[in-house]
C-alpha cells in the first residue's frame, strides 16, 4: 500500500479540525465576496464543464474567491476524478510532476489519486513524470482538497500535478498529453488550476495588471497571457496551469468566462500591498 500524503499546510492555510474546516469553507460561501449562499450538488453529472482556474491562498483571504469557483461547479454533479494543475513553489520534484497514486488525506478524510489516468498522462508526455518530491510541501494542491471534499465527499477521485515550467510551449504539451489520457480511458475529469494572481503591489496597481492578464484568458490566448505576465511583471504564480487550461479548452472547442475577481485587500481592508483572486470557468 502507497504512504498516504498527510496534510502540511493544515491549522495554517485552513483550520486543522474537521468542524473549524467546514465552518471555514461555509464561511466562504456566505461571505459578501463569495456567492452567498451554500452550493448544493446537483445529483446527476451534467456535461459541459471542462474546468476552472481557482485561487490557493489561506482560506481567510481568498476563500471567498475560491467559492465561487466551487458553487458553480455544485451545479454540474460529480465528476468522476478532479485533475489539479498547482505551481511548484518548492523547487523539489520533477518539472512537471504527476502524484503516482495511493491517497491524500485532509481533515475531513481521504482522497483516492486516479493513479490509472496518472500513469497515461505521464506516458503520453514527454515532460511530466510520475513523481512524489514535488508534492511534499507543496500547498497548491492541498488548499483544493477541503472544498472538494465539501461537495463530493470521497467518492471523487483526484490527480495531483505541479508544474515548475511556466511555458505556452510546455502548456500546449501537457494540454495534448491530458486530452490523450481523458480520451483513452474514456474518464469524465474535471480540470483545476490553482493559481493567485498579483502579489504584493497595491491594491489599484493589482487590480490593473490582473484584469490585463485576465482579459488574454478569457479570450483564450495563451501566447497574449505569456506575453503580458512578462511585459508587465505580474506575478501570477501558476500561469503554467492556467495555460494548460486554456490549450485544453481551445481543443475542445470550449471558452471561458470571469465568475469573480477581488484582492486579498478587498477581504482584509488593508490595500498597501496585496494578492490578487480569481476564479474563472472554462466550459463548452
Amino acid at each position: 500500500m502507497k504512504k498516504a500524503r498527510k496534510p502540511v499546510v493544515a491549522g495554517y492555510f485552513y483550520p486543522s479540525r474537521r468542524q473549524e474546516l467546514i465552518d471555514s469553507i461555509e464561511w466562504s460561501f456566505k461571505h459578501r465576496l463569495g456567492p452567498g449562499g451554500i452550493p448544493r450538488v446537483y445529483p446527476s453529472r451534467v456535461k459541459g464543464v471542462i474546468g476552472y482556474v481557482v485561487p490557493h491562498a489561506g482560506y481567510m483571504y481568498s476563500g471567498p474567491i475560491a467559492a465561487h469557483a466551487y458553487y458553480d461547479m455544485a451545479s454540474y454533479g460529480k465528476p468522476e476524478t478532479v485533475l489539479i494543475i498547482g505551481t511548484n513553489h518548492t523547487g523539489l520534484g520533477s518539472p512537471i510532476s504527476i502524484y503516482p497514486g495511493g491517497v491524500w488525506e485532509t481533515p475531513l478524510g481521504v482522497l483516492q489519486v486516479d493513479e490509472e489516468l496518472g500513469k497515461v498522462i505521464a506516458e503520453k508526455s514527454d515532460l511530466a513524470d510520475l513523481d512524489v518530491y514535488a508534492h511534499l510541501e507543496e500547498h497548491s494542491v492541498e488548499v483544493q482538497l477541503p472544498f472538494i471534499q465539501y461537495l463530493f465527499g470521497d467518492t471523487v477521485k483526484i490527480l495531483p500535478l505541479v508544474m515548475g515550467i511556466h511555458t505556452p510551449e510546455a502548456a500546449r504539451e501537457l494540454s495534448r498529453s491530458i486530452i490523450a489520457g481523458i480520451t483513452e480511458l474514456k474518464r469524465d475529469v474535471l480540470i483545476i488550476a490553482s493559481s493567485d494572481f498579483n502579489h504584493y503591489e497595491p491594491h489599484d496597481v493589482t487590480i490593473k495588471k490582473d484584469m490585463e492578464a485576465i482579459e488574454r484568458i478569457i479570450n483564450l490566448d495563451t501566447e497574449g497571457f505569456y506575453q503580458v505576465v512578462l511585459r508587465d511583471n505580474i506575478s501570477i504564480c501558476g500561469p503554467g496551469g492556467v495555460m494548460t487550461l486554456i490549450e485544453v479548452a481551445k481543443n475542445l472547442g470550449g471558452k471561458s468566462q470571469l465568475l469573480k475577481h477581488a484582492t486579498s485587500g478587498d477581504v482584509s481592508g488593508d490595500k498597501s500591498a496585496v494578492v490578487g483572486y480569481a476564479s474563472i470557468k472554462f466550459h463548452l
